[in-house]
């Protein structure tokens, strides 16, 4: 790739991945993105270490120990009685399990991507893509070897390769808030009563990250940005233990959307156009791994394109090799949906089950996710 040039569409987590993974292969890079500045807003993320493994190859160990907390563990939890049913170590992963304040996780990628040449222009709108990869943009055609679309969850991108499948709503809303909470341990915690379950985790030593998700037949409209009134997520949990409920009432913004199923798309690529992350491969929030697998698409796809003998090769090869894995997190993810939310027999069935599994084999957890956590795109 030495020399060729690579226009990314989207400034997002995956995008800027890619566009570091690239020009540290030599090419040369741009990031087009449409927003008019990196304005990630407040949210959490957990990067597990199969995603900070490739962020460590592209050499940002320095910038994540100074931007990120350790997670120490996964704490599934009663959320009507506040019992803790279990707790799985996460302190032995190596590379550690991270969580970070979306908006530094971005900074930091986007100063390595700026360290290494790329460059980052804001407020360029992409009218339409041609065949040979082209941009036609609101600052004109900006031409290129290569084409990436890390352009999210609405990709037109995705829909240009003849991609058309609709999304189904899972039934299911959630919301997502930050508040101030002083001295909270380093864990992720899910808490778990029927038909809903909150997770939440700090982002920085003042810091706690909310979702809270509940299933409903009504729903809101897919992103990130629809603001709610807190009072109706408090009424969805009104029945809650007294921790949880403490933590719900100092919410005092909220945004609300709807979460749905999209298929794995079908076809990732053409001549010189390839698109990745959520563009094609959009997953429920329950395995906190989309952003992960967005990582692990940029580095993968920088390697596939560097390393075989033309590109048509490089861009098959790399739709090859991703779809099973993603294929596979996803499913899981759906499955998690499912799991946290479960009542009467059923949920108290699962409950003695993640008691006894966290007394009498408390690595099991962990050992049946290796094949996710273990994983590493760089090699």
């Amino acid at each position: 790739m030495r020399n060729k040039r690579v226009v990314v569409v989207g400034a997002g987590i995956g995008g800027l991945t890619t566009a570091l993974a690239f020009a540290q292969r030599g090419a040369v890079v741009h990031v087009y993105e449409q927003a008019s500045a990196l304005k990630e807003t407040g949210a959490g993320i957990q990067v597990a270490p199969n995603g900070n493994r490739v962020l460590a190859a592209l050499g940002l160990n320095y910038a994540i120990n100074h931007s990120s907390i350790i997670a120490h563990a996964v704490v599934p939890t009663d959320g009507l009685s506040g019992k803790v049913l279990a707790r799985f170590d996460l302190t032995g992963q190596k590379p550690q399990y991270r969580f970070f304040h979306r908006a530094a996780l971005v900074a930091l990628i986007a100063q390595g991507a700026n360290a290494a040449g790329v460059v980052i222009k804001y407020g360029v709108r992409v009218k339409s893509i041609s065949e040979n990869g082209s941009l036609n943009t609101n600052i004109g055609e900006i031409p290129c070897d290569l084409c990436v679309c890390a352009d999210g969850i609405h990709s037109a991108s995705r829909i240009f390769l003849g991609n058309i499948s609709k999304p189904e709503f899972t039934g299911q809303v959630a919301w997502r808030a930050i508040i101030a909470a002083k001295g909270v341990e380093p864990v992720a915690r899910i808490w778990m009563a029927p038909n809903r379950h909150v997770v939440t985790y700090p982002l920085t030593e003042d810091t706690l990250n909310i979702v809270a998700v509940q299933e409903r037949e009504t729903w809101a409209e897919e992103g990130w940005m629809h603001a709610d009134d807190p009072n109706n997520m408090r009424a969805a949990f009104n029945d809650v233990c007294p921790e949880l409920l403490k933590i719900l009432g100092d919410v005092d913004k909220t945004y609300l959307w709807g979460l749905f199923r999209h298929p794995v798309a079908k076809y990732w690529h053409s001549d010189r156009l390839v698109i990745l992350g959520d563009a094609a491969h959009p997953t429920l929030p329950f395995l906190a791994q989309g952003a992960n697998l967005a990582i692990e698409d940029g580095y993968v796809l920088a390697r596939c394109c560097d390393e075989a003998d033309n590109l048509d090769t490089a861009l098959a090869l790399f739709q090859k090799e991703r779809t099973k894995r993603v294929s596979r997190a996803i499913a899981v993810a759906n499955d998690n949906a499912r799991n946290y939310h479960l009542s009467g027999i059923k949920r108290r069935v699962a409950h003695i089950g993640l008691k006894t599994l966290g007394t009498l084999a408390p690595t099991a957890f962990l050992k049946r996710l290796d094949w996710l956590y273990g994983f590493d795109a760089t090699k």
